[in-house]
C-alpha cells in the first residue's frame, strides 16, 4: 500500500525527513512512533499530497504522490492532528459537503454519511453545529469525514490527544476495527498508545528511522531470551553472587521491593529459559521466593534502547 524509498524533506538546513525508506502492507495497522519534531507528520502531509519533498520516491496504491496526486488522494483519507472543521456547519450537512467534494454523487453522499455516522458513534449529534461538540466528538467527525469516500488508506496524525479515557478507548476500538479491511498508518508519540493498537512499528528519532518491525520482534531484538522478574527473599550480596555465576544470565539488576524481598530482573542470553534454573537456585539454597514471572519489554523500554545506541554510535 505504502512505498516509501529514500525520501528526504528540509526546512532551510534541518531535515526534518533524513533518507527515510520503509513499506506497508494492504491491511496492515502501522504507528510510526517519536518524539514531538522526530518527522512523524511531516512524512504523513507528504503522504496525503499535502507538501512535496526535496527527494526520494513515495508510492501510494502504486501511485506516484508526486506526479499522480490526484488519483492518490482518491485512496486515501487523511486526519490531521488539529482538524480544519467548519465549526459553523452540522455534522451531517458538512460530512455531505465532504462527500460532494470528494466526488460522491447526491445518493452515494447520502448512503455514506449515513454510514460513517454510524460507525463513528455521530447519529445522536448529526444535526449538533460542530462548534458546539466537545473534542472528542469533533475527532470523531474528523475520522468521519477521512472514511466517508471509502479509502483503501486511513492516514492519522495523533488521533487521540486531547481526548479522555473513556474517548481514548473509543478510538482504539475504532481503529482496529477499520484494519480489517484497510490499511491505516497513524503517529503517535504515546508509546502505550501505539502498543495497544498496532501490528508493526516505526520508530523514528530525528528525522530517522532506527527501527520497523513487531513489537514482538523489537523485543527480541534488546533481550533474545527476554526478562524474567524474581522477588526473593535473601542476602543481596548472595543474590549477586550467584547470578554472576549462573550461565545464560546476560545482565541483572537487583532492586529492594519491600519486607526483605528483592526484586530480581535477569535479562537472559538468546534462546535461554531462565525461570527453571532460578527456582532451582532458590529452592537449593532455602531461600524464599514471592514471584517468579517472564517480562515483556514495553516499547518504551524498546524505544529507550533503540534510541540510546543510536546517540552512543552517533557520538563515537
Amino acid at each position: 500500500m505504502i512505498e516509501v524509498e529514500h525520501l528526504t524533506k528540509r526546512y532551510g538546513s534541518h531535515a526534518a525527513v533524513n533518507d527515510v525508506s520503509f513499506e506497508v502492507g494492504r491491511g496492515q495497522i502501522v504507528g510510526l512512533l517519536g518524539p514531538n519534531g522526530a518527522g512523524k507528520s511531516t512524512i504523513m502531509r507528504i503522504l496525503a499530497c499535502y507538501m512535496p519533498a526535496q527527494s526520494g520516491r513515495v508510492r501510494v496504491a502504486g501511485h506516484d504522490v508526486f506526479r499522480e496526486a490526484n488519483l492518490v488522494r482518491r485512496r486515501i483519507g487523511y486526519m490531521p492532528e488539529n482538524n480544519p472543521l467548519y465549526t459553523e456547519m452540522r455534522v451531517r450537512e458538512y460530512l455531505k459537503f465532504r462527500a460532494r467534494l470528494k466526488g460522491l454523487g447526491v445518493a452515494e453522499s447520502r448512503r455514506r454519511v449515513d454510514a460513517v455516522q454510524e460507525q463513528c458513534g455521530l447519529t445522536e449529534v448529526s444535526r449538533a453545529i460542530i462548534g458546539t461538540l466537545s473534542k472528542g466528538y469533533r475527532q470523531r467527525v474528523g475520522l468521519a469525514d477521512a472514511l466517508v469516500h471509502e479509502p483503501d488508506l486511513i492516514i492519522m496524525d495523533e488521533p487521540t490527544i486531547g481526548l479522555d479515557p473513556h474517548q481514548i478507548r473509543a478510538v482504539r476500538q475504532l481503529i482496529r476495527e477499520l484494519g480489517r479491511d484497510r490499511t491505516v498508518l497513524l503517529s503517535s508519540h504515546i508509546l502505550p498508545e501505539v502498543e495497544m493498537t498496532c501490528e508493526r512499528v516505526l520508530i523514528l528519532h530525528q528525522g530517522r528511522i532506527l527501527a520497523a518491525d513487531t513489537t514482538e520482534a523489537l523485543q527480541r531484538r534488546i533481550s533474545g531470551g527476554g526478562q524474567v522478574v524474581a522477588e526473593v527473599a535473601a542476602d543481596p550480596a548472595a543474590l549477586r553472587l550467584c547470578f554472576e555465576e549462573t550461565e545464560g544470565i546476560e545482565h541483572f539488576d537487583i532492586a529492594p521491593a519491600g519486607d526483605d524481598y528483592y526484586r530480581c530482573a535477569l535479562t537472559a542470553q538468546p534462546g535461554v529459559d531462565l525461570r527453571p534454573r532460578v527456582f532451582e537456585i532458590v529452592r537449593d539454597r532455602g531461600w524464599r521466593l514471592r514471584e517468579l514471572s517472564h517480562s515483556r519489554h514495553s516499547l518504551e523500554d524498546i524505544f529507550m534502547h533503540v534510541t540510546r545506541t543510536d546517540g552512543e554510535e552517533g557520538g563515537s
